[in-house]
């Protein structure tokens, strides 16, 4: 079982809907299309800024 959290996000109704159809656009789901925004932002900064090294204490949020 992949280690999963839930992530709440408080979102205009006109920008999320207008997020919703990019996501349709792409053939993704608004969950995917976040998922792949957020991990092509942290290869992004992890290129720019090396690794990212979290500690076991869970601390980073």
């Amino acid at each position: 079982m992949k280690n999963e959290r839930h992530f709440g996000l408080r979102i205009e109704d006109e920008l999320l809907r207008k997020f919703r159809y990019i996501c349709e656009y792409d053939g993704r789901s608004a969950n995917g299309k976040i998922l792949y925004m957020i991990r092509n932002c942290v290869a992004e900064f992890e290129k720019e800024h090396g690794k990212i090294e979290l500690k076991d204490d869970r601390t980073n949020t």
